[in-house]
């Protein structure tokens, strides 16, 4: 059956169009074909009233209001069918006029923001969406920090109906004059353009000013891996404490993580097969160890090579396994107990601090890869010569015998191939040699092979 037509509140003498689902969070149904637009305002005048005088004329009379406070107030049924309004003073009716007009046009195009919404603050908002994004502790620790201390300062206190791309254009720049450059002011822009796009969703602006063509995100450097040699590998592996090495085994032979690394247990060490199987992480969850998947929940079977396992089973013979028991995934989750084949020298679980600090600078500072520091004085900080530079070797020593890139990238545990493409292409062996080869093997004519002379067609 058709639904009926109602009488319009806006077109005075015509039926409105029937009623359909808005289609945004809390806007209730709105005639089909139009925006969020329930009903027309009116501006009210509460200096003056009009009454029926006694000769049946219609006459405007004084309030008890008169002369005092703001003279005109537009009003408004919001689509959740609550009453908005705002006071104008005297002789600003025409901006009153213009405000309802211009409210009336947003609700035509769908593109309405209730006020209330609107005056709520980016800090607010922010705030309690962080809370929401994943179950990961760290992450959230991580993102409340860098808004804290990037962000808030300078967005939030403005109330989110009132952002408009300058204000990003703005605050991109003051980031890069306090020296937040590179990746990690990408990582903030991009908390920032995440947290508006939900405020956008949920009815608190009408677009996101990060979308805007004027706004460019923080440039990021390109830093082009530069692989280990197998000679500083195996150097500054000569160099690690002797309960450690077989760690570089892992990282340069298996492309682990470290922490994935560090969360190695025996059962994931399939000898039979020559498989590793890694299945979690050993990470800090609010300062506190913790048993983990692996980054972005991304189990895989790696291959075991043959010098590594048998690097294994010598620290195994060694250095026994120990099963440690953690809390899984957060600081407070159910404990889980698995043998770690690696653990510190008091039998407990590796700390990642400890190992950097005590065991991985001064190999680094022993195979000249880092500055040996003055007596009293801390290594010198080298982010492109941490253990994850183990895993970049990995990568170029499949790529250089030919390993396609999906297959590294399930190796490494990466979320897509295009990503392992971004970073590891510059390594893959060029092709300019292969292809002069295919295509002069092809037009050289059988009996010049030897020879540079071509087929012409």
């Amino acid at each position: 059956m058709a639904p009926q037509a109602h009488r319009s509140p806006w077109l005075p003498g015509r039926p409105a169009p029937a009623l359909r689902p808005c289609g945004r969070p809390g806007l209730g149904r709105v005639p089909a074909g139009r925006g969020c637009r329930l009903m027309a305002g009116h501006i009210q005048d509460r200096w003056y009233r009009t009454e029926t005088g006694p000769d049946g004329k219609v006459r405007k009379v004084k309030t008890e209001r008169y002369g005092s406070g703001l003279r005109y107030r537009a009003r408004y049924v919001g689509p959740d069918g609550t009453e908005k309004s705002k006071s104008f003073p005297d002789r600003q009716k025409r901006l009153a006029d213009q405000w309802l007009a211009h409210i009336e046009a947003d609700m035509a195009r769908g593109q309405y923001i209730d006020p209330r919404a609107a005056r709520i603050t980016f800090q607010q908002y922010a705030e309690r969406w962080v809370a929401t994004q994943g179950a990961d502790p760290n992450t959230q620790a991580s993102m409340e920090s860098q808004l804290r201390l990037h962000a808030f300062p300078y967005l939030g206190s403005r109330p989110l109906g009132s952002f408009q791309p300058a204000h990003i254009r703005d605050w991109v720049r003051q980031l890069q004059e306090n020296g937040v450059r590179g990746s990690y002011a990408r990582t903030i822009y991009s908390n920032v353009r995440a947290a508006l796009s939900a405020a956008v969703d949920d009815g608190h602006l009408p677009r996101n000013p990060c979308a805007a063509r004027s706004v460019r995100p923080p440039t990021v450097d390109d830093k082009r891996v530069v692989p280990w040699t197998p000679e500083r590998v195996f150097a500054v592996r000569a160099a690690m404490p002797e309960r450690y090495q077989a760690m570089v085994d892992l990282g340069g032979g298996c492309g682990l993580r470290q922490g994935e690394i560090l969360g190695v247990a025996v059962d994931a060490i399939d000898f039979e097969s020559d498989t590793l199987h890694v299945v979690q992480q050993l990470k800090l969850s609010r300062s506190k160890a913790v048993f983990a998947p692996p980054k972005g929940g991304k189990l895989r079977d790696v291959p075991l090579p043959g010098p590594v396992a048998d690097a294994l089973r010598a620290h195994m013979k060694r250095f026994p396994p120990v099963e440690i028991t953690l809390p899984w995934k957060v600081a407070d989750g159910p404990p889980v107990t698995k043998q770690l084949i690696f653990t510190g020298p008091r039998g407990g679980h590796v700390r990642r601090t400890s190992l950097n600090e005590e065991a991985w600078k001064p190999a680094l500072a022993a195979a000249c890869v880092i500055p040996v520091p003055e007596r009293g004085q801390p290594y010198a900080e080298s982010r492109e010569n941490g253990m994850h530079a183990l895993r970049h070797f990995y990568a170029s020593v499949l790529l250089d015998a030919g390993e396609n890139i999906k297959a590294l990238a399930e190796y490494l545990g990466h979320s897509e191939p295009g990503l392992t493409l971004r970073v590891y292409a510059h390594l893959m062996p060029s092709s300019q040699e292969r292809t002069r080869n295919a295509v002069a093997s092809v037009l050289t004519p059988p009996g010049d092979r030897g020879s540079r002379k071509l087929r012409t067609f």
